[in-house]
Parts: C-alpha cells; structure tokens; sequence
C-alpha cells in the first residue's frame, strides 16, 4: 500500500468520505429499503379527517334500535354486521360528499329542508298546556273538531245499463208499489238491479256515501225525511230509491269528550307556528332577484311584495 509522497498532492477529503466502508453501508441500505417499499406497499396511516371514529353511545344507539325491533339485544355477529353498515353509510357518505353528488340534487336539498323543519318542531321546546289553556284554544276552535252528521239507509238500484234511456222511468213506476212499505219489503229486495256494492249502509258520514255514490248523491240524502221510501236518487252508478233508517246531525262535542285530541292538536298548531316564525326569521335574510318580465311571462300575484326583479 502506497503512501503519498511528501509535497506531493493530497488526496481530497471528498475522495476520502466515498471510500468510507460505511457511506457504502447506508447507500446500499437504502437502495435496499426503497425496493422493499416498492414491492410491499402499504397504507399510509389514515389522518384524522379520514377516520371514522364510533363512540360508545353510538353503539348503546344501535343496539337499542335493534332490540327496540327484535325484542332482544343483538348477537356479536349481528353486532359486527350493525357496525359494518354503519361504517359502511358513513363511506358512502362522505365519498358522495366528496364527488359533489349533493350539488343540484333536488331530493337531497329537499330532505335538508325537511331536517331544518323537524329542528323547529321539537316538542321538547314546546311546554305542556294547562287546562285552562287547552279550554280556551278549543272555544277559539271549535270548528276544527265537528263531528259530521251520519246516516243509515237502504237503496234500491236501477242500472242504465241494463234499462237504457228508461231506467229513470222504471224508478218512478218501482216507487209507487214501494209507497207505504218497510225497509225490508220483499218488494225491495225484487224490484231493483243487482248491485255491485252494498244494498244497506250504517251509520255512515257525508264523506263515506260520497265515495260511492258520489257528492251530488250524498247531498240529497240529508233533506230525506227517514220512514219513507223516496227518489229517484240519481248517482254517478245509477238510480236509486232510498229508506232513510235514521239521520244523526253534526255536532261539536264537549271539551271533556276530546281533551286528549284536542291536546294533540293544540301540539300541531304549536309546531306549525314554530315552523312559520323560523321559516320568516331565515326568510328576512334573504333577497329574492328574478329576472324582469317579458311579454311571455304569466303574471305572478305577490311577486312584488316579496322579490326584487334586476
């Protein structure tokens, strides 16, 4: 092994660092590592604002729900497979989010709507009302809880399908041999057509003889005087002659027959003026700018009363 000569050039200190048996070390360590990492890739660490992080209440939630279904609490495997929904929504979730997918969506804005209504009907802000109270709403009221009037009746029918352009005729004629008859003559029950539904109904509201009859039929019962047989009746299925068993008028029931239906009330009304004064509140921040009318435009009532037109 040569030595350098005396006065003769040194060699560098840079020629000496790479000749070091350890720089070659960590070089070759490194290339080492490098191709291992390339070869094995693994996940990088997940930042907080990628985790999904379940609370202990959230799975004291789940497992209510479940048994609030079931009536029992759930197995681990059933357990695992709550969890695994849910991380699996909160996923969906925030990839959805991610993409833009609630941009422009009318159903999604229409359901973010309806969350901000429930957030102005909880009822727990809504304070139990006194009797007092309940009394003097329902008095202010009362024509929200009237009952309708009811009635019972028999008919006989007479189809123009089967009579033609004579079926009212044919009531008439059917009529005069029913004069002075009971409800349940056997004459009745021969005279007629067959009808698809029911030949005698109990006990029925305004509401309920329309659907089968139709409205202008149901009307005409109530000026019926019961005990008689009487028409003809036209409907929208017929002719009919009517018995008239009995007419119970609409009334408005006493407060104490209802309070519980007038408390349920009194809590919808509540919740809808919440409603009304957070929609107004949020509305007074706004302004509404629409495009100036042209002659195309159908004239939209109250639109100066609450948009500005640029």
């Amino acid at each position: 092994m040569s030595s350098a000569l005396p006065g003769g050039p040194q060699p560098s200190r840079v020629r000496r660092w790479l000749s070091e048996p350890l720089l070659h070390f960590l070089v070759i360590g490194g290339a080492l590592f490098a191709i291992y990492g390339a070869l094995n890739p693994q996940t990088a660490a997940p930042s907080q604002a990628n985790q999904i992080r379940l609370t202990r209440e959230d799975l004291r939630q789940m497992t209510m729900v479940w048994a609030a279904k079931w009536q029992r609490p759930p197995t681990p495997e059933e357990m695992h497979s709550l969890i695994e929904n849910k991380i699996r929504d909160e996923i969906l979730y925030r990839e959805s989010l991610a993409l833009g997918l609630d941009q422009n969506d009318t159903i999604v804005r229409r359901r973010l709507a309806q969350k901000m209504e429930f957030l102005a009907e909880d009822t727990s802000a809504i304070g139990d009302p006194s009797t007092a109270e309940l009394k003097a709403w329902f008095e202010q009221n009362r024509s929200n809880f009237a009952l309708p009037g009811r009635i019972s009746f028999r008919h006989v029918y007479f189809s123009p399908d089967q009579r033609g352009l004579g079926v009212r005729d044919a009531a008439v004629d059917a009529l005069e041999k029913l004069v002075d008859k009971p409800a349940d003559s056997p004459v009745a029950a021969d005279i007629g057509d067959r009808f698809m539904f029911q030949d005698y109904y109990a006990d029925r509201a305004p509401e309920q003889v329309a659907s089968v009859f139709g409205t202008a039929f149901a009307q005409s019962l109530s000026g019926l005087k019961p005990g008689d047989w009487l028409g003809p009746i036209e409907s929208g299925l017929g002719w009919h002659l009517v018995f008239v068993d009995s007419i119970t008028p609409g009334r408005v029931p006493m407060f104490e027959e209802i309070e519980p239906e007038v408390k349920a009330e009194w809590i919808n009304a509540q919740r809808a003026e919440a409603r009304r004064k957070m929609f107004a509140a949020m509305r007074a921040r706004y302004e509404v700018v629409l495009p100036p009318p042209d002659d195309k435009d159908a004239p939209v009532a109250g639109t100066e009363s609450s948009v500005k037109t640029r």
